[in-house]
């Protein structure tokens, strides 16, 4: 069972969203483009968790380089002794597909309670810098009436739905592919030793 094609294919696809993620939390960091609230600190607090720019992104590039650089034509060849290299490549797989589950795991997390918490903005009723929405666990979502709640940063709560439910669907994304490749690879590694045990005990 040979893993390059289709491995490469995903690695290539995790490399697209790692980087997506990346260049989304940072926009986190400049509501409406503006440095003053990142300079003095006044972004909420899971923004700061860099969850797109080290979960779904820099650890989620581990596996997407391994999955890419595994050879088309010899893929299961990791060392010069073929039994042991065609054992290498399933574990390798499994191996750095469960660290992008992990990253894009927590990813996943942090923006499900970033958009849970609702954003940290300059509020009208406290006249003061707070968390408006952090008691409606979510309902703020569908409740945009309120959304004029938070003066400052100017459209924040858009700000904030907007690139943290991107972040959320291209981290379950990474999930999804990242579970796949681990049952690629424990699929692959049974099957390998199927054909070890075949070539001992030739019928």
């Amino acid at each position: 069972m040979c893993y390059g094609r289709c491995a490469r294919y995903i690695g290539y696809q995790l490399l697209v969203l790692a980087l997506l993620c990346i260049v989304a939390n940072v926009l986190l960091y400049f509501p409406n483009g503006e440095t003053r609230y990142a300079a003095h600190n006044l972004l909420g607090k899971y923004v700061g968790c860099l969850h797109g720019i080290i979960g779904g992104g820099l650890v989620v590039l581990v596996p997407a380089f391994t999955l890419i650089g595994l050879e088309h034509d010899h893929c299961h060849r990791c060392f010069a002794n073929e039994p042991y290299g065609r054992n290498c490549t399933p574990m390798v797989v499994v191996l750095v597909a469960c660290m992008g589950i992990a990253g894009a795991a927590y990813c996943f997390i942090i923006c499900c309670l970033a958009l849970s918490q609702g954003p940290y903005c300059f509020c009208w009723s406290e006249r003061n810098w707070c968390y408006p929405f952090s008691s409606s666990y979510g309902g703020y979502l569908l409740e945009h009436h309120n959304w004029i709640l938070c003066r400052e940063p100017r459209y924040i709560v858009q700000w904030n739905i907007t690139l943290f439910s991107i972040l959320l669907i291209l981290s379950g994304y990474e999930l999804i592919l990242c579970i796949i490749e681990v049952i690629h690879g424990c699929l692959g590694g049974a099957w390998t030793m199927c054909c070890d045990e075949r070539e001992r005990n030739p019928c």
